[in-house]
């Protein structure tokens, strides 16, 4: 799980739900009517705004901001590593029985090409159509999130009106004038706490995300292509350490150091 998500959301509403009932009065903040203004309003008006099959994955893409990525760039590049050695010793032939224990479906797809013996152009043409249709995947997602944070304070406003003109239409009963003017106030709020603690968060983290795994499969083409071409497995290790920021490289390079201890205990 993605502990800044879960932790910034649940602290986020926290502190908040602490400020209102520092307050006192908690029972004026909850209202149903400005629920269903605020969120049913904008959830009908994304689902005007995307197709059917974009919301049917909704779900799945609330799962991915809040799920860690399944490999680091550290742990693919070493792999890739490996993968380059065993070519250069056995022939890429000798990949073929490694496609199948492979987790990821673009480097499996990738090494099936090489092995297969796909033209190196074709398998590059290949691969980086099946990443752009990735990032346009990704940019779905996020791009409804931030439809969402772009809708929910205008239907917060939209509730503002709404309340006003009930309390307006009720001058004559001063009981009315104190839940008119709630729901005129309640709506802003949640528009404006929806857009800004919800929705814009998790589209950044999406964006985040999708950047992340965007870098991945382009050090994973980038191997692909290495390993194809019969690079040495060591310029291939500092290829693709190129992409990765300084600490990250640091990271490759530790886990090689413990490898070779761990052989050097071995032997012992």
């Amino acid at each position: 799980m993605d502990l800044s998500t879960i932790i910034g959301l649940i602290s986020g509403i926290a502190l908040i739900s602490g400020a209102i009932i520092l307050g006192g009065d908690v029972g004026g903040f909850v209202e149903g009517q400005a629920v269903l203004i605020v969120f049913g309003g904008t959830f009908a008006a994304t689902l005007a705004s995307f197709p059917l099959s974009n919301f049917k994955a909704l779900i799945k893409i609330i799962k991915t901001a809040f799920q860690e990525k399944t490999m680091p760039a550290s742990e693919t590049i070493a792999l890739l590593v490996q993968l380059a050695e065993k070519a250069r010793r056995e022939g890429l032939l000798a990949l073929e029985d490694d496609v199948a224990e492979l987790d990821d479906d673009f480097l499996e797809k990738g090494i099936q090409l090489v092995v297969d013996g796909t033209d190196p152009e074709l398998t590059r043409s290949i691969l980086e159509t099946e990443l752009s249709f990735v990032e346009e995947r990704h940019k779905n997602g996020q791009g409804m999130f931030q439809t969402m944070g772009a809708f929910s304070p205008a239907f917060g406003m939209a509730g503002t009106l709404i309340g006003l003109i009930q309390m307006l239409g009720d001058l004559d009963d001063p009981d009315a004038i104190g839940p008119g003017m709630a729901i005129a106030l309640v709506t802003t709020l949640y528009g404006v706490l929806a857009a800004n603690l919800i929705f814009f968060p998790i589209a950044n983290k999406l964006k985040a995300k999708s950047g992340e795994e965007v870098l991945l499969k382009e050090v994973m083409l980038e191997g692909i292509l290495s390993i194809q071409a019969g690079e040495n497995p060591r310029i291939v290790e500092e290829k693709l350490k190129a992409f990765l920021a300084p600490q990250s490289r640091e990271a490759v390079d530790e886990g090689k150091e413990e490898e070779i201890e761990v052989d050097a205990g071995g032997e012992a």
